[in-house]
């Protein structure tokens, strides 16, 4: 079985999670595509009844395009739950590495959120340690110090490029920093450090943050909740 077959497997299980009247956080990427898609269909054929909060302006046009009502914040003082997907995953601890779609900013306003935080993945998403690329949203103006910055905590920032090869920049008009710490054991301290440093937005690091964790395999959907 293909990723693509994998990620709609996972994204069906976390569209089941869906209850009538709920107020949903919509999250961004290849596997959040596909839980649109589905979800659309069950409004279509079950008459469900929710409303979403997008965490892009792509997936905002994706959830009107399937006929999901949307709302904001001003609406709404809770998300029941918030299903998104994640670049990496700890196996012991369910900490994540999220934002290589852009919106981690957004995605982690929802999920701070929510009562319930989903993550649907495929089994490669699964890791012992987190390791490799996090992203980090910087506001634009003196972006090359906020980089200097995190290269002295030990990381190898490169200033994101959009398609066209000008600076990325998010939905809410900062740039992203993809950086390259390597192995993270730790995760909690590199965190707050980053964070700390002005200039920065937000980190792609979500710690202790999901509650359950859908992970389609060739066998079926293993479902890894938090604390169990």
């Amino acid at each position: 079985m293909d990723h693509e077959c994998l990620k709609r497997r996972a994204a069906a299980a976390a569209v089941a999670e869906i209850a009538d009247g709920m107020v949903l956080g919509l999250g961004t990427g290849s596997t959040a595509a596909f839980m649109i898609t589905l979800l659309g269909e069950r409004i279509k054929t079950e008459g469900l009844r929710v409303r979403g909060i997008p965490t892009s302006e792509r997936t905002a046009l994706a959830a009107r395009a399937a006929g999901i009502p949307l709302t904001d914040f001003a609406q709404e003082t809770a998300i029941d739950l918030a299903i998104d997907g994640a670049d990496q995953i700890t196996r012991d601890g369910l900490d994540l590495i999220k934002g290589l779609g852009g919106a981690l900013l957004r995605e982690k306003i929802v999920a701070d959120a929510a009562r319930r935080l989903v993550i649907m993945a495929d089994a490669s998403k699964l890791v012992e340690t987190l390791s490799g690329i996090v992203p980090v949203e910087v506001v634009p103006f003196g972006w090359e110090a906020t980089s200097r910055k995190i290269e002295a905590l030990g990381g190898a920032p490169r200033l994101r490029s959009a398609a066209d090869g000008v600076p990325y920049r998010s939905d809410g008009g900062n740039l992203i920093l993809d950086c390259d710490f390597g192995a993270v054991p730790d995760p909690a301290p590199l965190d707050d450090a980053l964070r700390r440093l002005v200039g920065v937005v937000e980190t792609g690091f979500f710690l202790g943050r999901a509650d359950l964790v859908l992970l389609a395999e060739e066998t079926g959907v293993r479902r890894l909740a938090r604390g169990e």
